[in-house]
């Protein structure tokens, strides 16, 4: 068997909150009852002191750094998880002067285009109807496969998507990875579907970090820090500063947008128009930092590896281990598959616990096995559960 992680750890596949890199961990053990000889906890301090100012601003240009990010975006932490974004993009986006102006050209509400791969992009567009705008359902893969919630498993051609027209369309709208179904997008491949003058937003909570992007070819990118940046409490916001932009009738526009989620309201006050979530993001600066270190590229490797790793033994015995998602859509950070039965489903769960593996049961609305490998899980874990997926199917293979 594999060996165990240090320090009496467990090798820890939770889909969220995550596992965060040790050496994080390490350096807020390190500074946690005082911070940079303080005398305080950043838990404790001021977000208007000039040290948490230095933590924040240092967080943004870490990961400005990393990711490339063009200087005509803003980049926001934003309170809450990404669930609250669903909404926000949608009042942010038709707050914007550039919106409301194709709007009043058009002469009537534009519709917002949603790509629907999982429990998330489907969640973003329930968010819009409740609000009352008009979302145009491009492609909705459960409806493709025709097996409700379960049936999440891979996108339709683009030839087949139902597009909105541009002239008639606020923006484009999909989830890059969904965690719950293990269904992840190729890169660029809505983007590249997309004509140019159709702003995409597009969640990326699960795959952030994972690999380089290029930026200027979304209007908004936002992600919960708690699968691959930090803990639960903050989102990330990435936003072309042309869709902050607000017409003169600013009243009209902003009317039903809390400020809370007023990415406008962030963006003039540094993110700080009140008190953010100061531990959360203090530990995404860490993270960044360690990202920065390792490189994107190395990170993208370790991530195509890592999953190489148990896909390839999914793919040698299918007859045992049930993948559920198409080949060209398989997630890499967050692997489903199903045992024969839901009994060897349990005891593949207890065997792991008893391995020091935790948080593999999948989701409570699918059921099977979740294992998801997020940057911070080291190449180890995944060998250490694969051999655990060998030893078991020697066990139970008939």
């Amino acid at each position: 068997m594999a060996s165990n992680p240090p320090h009496g750890r467990v090798w820890n596949f939770s889909a969220g909150p995550s596992v965060l890199p040790l050496s994080v961990l390490e350096e807020v053990q390190r500074d946690l009852l005082n911070y940079k000889g303080t005398g305080m906890s950043v838990m404790e301090m001021s977000h208007r002191s000039k040290t948490y100012g230095e933590i924040i601003s240092g967080a943004e240009a870490t990961l400005r750094r990393v990711l490339d990010i063009p200087s005509n975006y803003s980049v926001l932490f934003m309170q809450g998880g990404g669930t609250g974004e669903f909404a926000a993009s949608y009042l942010n986006l038709f707050a914007s002067r550039g919106v409301r102006e194709k709007q009043r050209k058009l002469g009537r509400q534009l519709s917002c285009d949603y790509l629907v791969t999982g429990t998330w992009s489907k969640g973003g567009l329930k968010e819009v109807q409740r609000l009352g705008g008009r979302p145009n359902v491009v492609f909705d893969g459960a409806a493709t496969a025709g097996d409700g919630a379960a049936a999440y498993t891979g996108v339709p051609p683009v030839a087949d998507w139902r597009l909105g027209k541009p002239e008639e369309t606020a923006f484009v709208y999909y989830c890059e990875n969904e965690t719950i179904h293990g269904v992840e997008l190729p890169l660029n491949t809505v983007v590249d579907a997309v004509d140019p003058s159709v702003p995409v937003i597009c969640d990326m909570s699960s795959n952030m970090l994972s690999r380089p992007i290029d930026i200027g070819r979304f209007g908004a990118i936002i992600a919960g820090a708690q699968k691959n940046m930090g803990p639960a409490g903050v989102t990330l916001v990435i936003v072309r500063k042309d869709l902050l932009e607000r017409d003169d009738d600013n009243g009209e526009a902003v009317r039903g947008l809390p400020s809370v989620l007023d990415w406008c309201y962030f963006d003039r006050a540094g993110s700080m128009p009140h008190t953010p979530p100061t531990f959360s993001i203090y530990v995404c600066g860490l993270v960044f930092k360690w990202a920065e270190e390792q490189g994107i590229r190395v990170l993208e490797r370790r991530r195509a590896e890592r999953a190489k790793l148990v896909y390839d033994e999914i793919d040698a015995h299918p007859e045992f281990f049930r993948g559920r998602v198409d080949r060209a859509y398989r997630s890499s950070m967050n692997l489903v598959f199903n045992l024969p039965t839901p009994e060897l489903e349990a005891q593949f769960i207890a065997e792991a616990a008893d391995a020091n593996m935790v948080q593999l049961k999948g989701h409570r609305s699918l059921g099977g096995i979740r294992v998801s490998l997020y940057n911070a899980m080291p190449l180890e874990g995944a060998e250490a559960f694969v051999a655990l997926m060998r030893g078991f199917y020697k066990r139970h293979h008939q």
